[in-house]
């Protein structure tokens, strides 16, 4: 079973002032309410160490490995619940230019025996993740030009 979750927002700053964020792992707590915890190194092959807090569900730590990596562009994990095929999750962050900053696309695929179960999940506290993520993302990249 694979099922396809994903958001899009506009931020009325640069390309590289929203990856200067999204790539700030340490700095995650102070703005990110979907991962409120983040470490490791964002180069293709590290694995991050992160803790997913959806909206009104319960904290989830897992350990992705990074798999795509652009700077400016794409930031890509791969995770899994337990072991591969159970439940997988490809997270992907596009960051596209436009004439008033940047479009942010951010989808995860998911895969594994556990989806049709957790579909609900999905579609509703996940993708309020991202969408909280999204905002707070814009907030901080708008709030970062004064920097």
């Amino acid at each position: 079973m694979r099922h396809h979750i994903g958001t899009e927002i506009d931020i009325e700053a640069p390309p590289a002032e929203v990856w200067r964020h999204l790539v700030d792992l340490a700095a995650y707590p102070e703005w990110n309410p979907f991962i409120p915890s983040a470490a490791g190194t964002v180069a293709v092959g590290e694995r991050l160490t992160l803790r997913l807090q959806p909206p009104g569900g319960r904290a989830l730590p897992i350990r992705p490995a990074v798999t795509a990596v652009t700077p400016g562009s794409v930031l890509e994990w791969l995770g899994h619940l337990g072991v591969p095929g159970l439940f997988d999750g490809r997270h992907r962050f596009e960051l596209f230019p436009t004439p008033g900053g940047t479009h942010l696309v951010q989808s995860e695929s998911f895969s594994g025996v556990l989806v049709r179960p957790l579909r609900a999940l999905l579609d509703g506290g996940t993708r309020a993740g991202f969408e909280a993520m999204n905002d707070a993302l814009r907030t901080r990249a708008l709030d970062g030009r004064a920097d």
